[in-house]
């Protein structure tokens, strides 16, 4: 059985401290959402793995095909978190 009050913890730089490549990141996150999410933060520590953890996402879910346009894409995305409990 799990305990949730039990949170872990990570380290992640604050908007203030973002440099360089985290810099851009985060202003792109706050463009994009109006905010910067912990599942972003989380990466604070490696840039470029959360750049390239960003362009994953944007291609992943953002990019149509001619199976699946961006409204089905995030639709899917949308229920998979709800099924994995994630309010991201």
């Amino acid at each position: 059985m799990t305990n949730p009050t039990l949170k872990p913890w990570l380290r992640w730089l604050l908007n203030e401290e973002a440099t360089g490549l985290l810099k851009k990141e985060y202003d792109s996150a706050i463009k994009r959402a109006g905010r910067i999410w912990n599942i972003v933060r989380i990466m604070s520590l490696r840039p470029s793995t959360l750049q390239a953890s960003m362009r994953l996402y944007g291609s992943v879910v953002h990019q149509s095909t001619e199976m699946l346009g961006r409204p089905e894409r995030e639709m899917i995305a949308v229920v998979v978190s709800q099924a994995n409990d994630c309010h991201y």
